[in-house]
């Protein structure tokens, strides 16, 4: 639908390939749009429910603004469920990846992986599922130490701190 309204309609970006400048847009649109929904519900959801907690009261109740109550004590405690689903919406990423590459003409790891798929050529199909699966674990390990960082309740080392 992307390309039908904004390439063939509206001529205002390009159908496919990489090399005019507006060729990624498209792309990282379709992509993009989907997840950004989902995220930002979960968003909405986790921090309705972290400004009802008593923190955000006394916080208000000090006479912080409402910017303030909101960036610095709100979305701090709320990163961990945001940042959970961003490290899980990683794996929808490589997936639609795949598709979004195909359909856009873009080389890339999704592009090879269909091709290797339609020549039987199982060791290049290994490869790059191998690459998509130790990419994703990696961005799950980094998601996961992270959250001492947004969080300081969690610990690194497994001891249980105390506020």
């Amino acid at each position: 639908l992307l390309m039908l309204l904004f390439a063939v309609e509206w001529g205002l970006l390009p159908v496919s390939g990489r090399i005019l400048p507006g060729s990624s847009i498209l792309p990282s649109l379709t992509l993009g749009l989907a997840l950004s929904a989902f995220l930002a519900r979960i968003v909405r959801s986790t921090l309705v429910d972290v400004l009802r907690e008593d923190f955000i009261r006394t916080a208000k109740a000090k006479g912080a603004s409402p910017a303030v109550v909101v960036w610095k004590h709100a979305l701090r405690v709320a990163m961990v469920p945001i940042l959970s689903v961003l490290g899980l919406q990683f794996g929808a990423l490589l997936a639609g990846a795949v598709v979004t590459e195909k359909i856009f003409a873009w080389p890339g790891m999704g592009s090879l992986l269909i091709e290797a798929i339609s020549k039987r050529d199982y060791a290049v199909v290994q490869a790059c599922i191998i690459v998509m699966s130790v990419s994703y674990v990696a961005v799950n390990l980094l998601t996961d130490l992270s959250f001492s960082v947004f969080d300081p309740r969690i610990s690194l080392s497994g001891k249980k701190q105390t506020p």
